[in-house]
């Protein structure tokens, strides 16, 4: 069975109009993000995330049951904490 999917797109019209209703679901301690300048554009490019490899792997239980505990996107963290390993090793090769 195929999951659903959690993203959700919305037209800057619509965004505005879920803010107007007082619906925005952003935290109010969120950062504002600074505006980009007029010519962010011209420079900018598509840069796709690589893809994904299905893997099967044996973890010790209490660090499976740490990033558990932490709350939904356990293996999403668990990616992010092998990909910043991975990248301090090729800063340090």
């Amino acid at each position: 069975m195929k999951k659903k999917s959690t993203i959700v797109r919305h037209s800057l019209s619509e965004i505005d109009a879920i803010r107007a209703r007082g619906e925005d679901p952003t935290r109010p301690s969120a950062p504002v993000a600074e505006p980009l300048p007029k010519d962010f554009w011209k420079s900018a490019r598509i840069v796709l995330p690589p893809g994904k490899t299905s893997v099967h792997l044996r973890l010790d239980t209490d660090v499976v049951e740490w990033f558990r505990s932490r709350g939904k996107g356990h293996l999403t963290r668990m990616n992010a904490v092998l990909r910043a390993y991975v990248e301090a090793q090729k800063r340090s090769a």
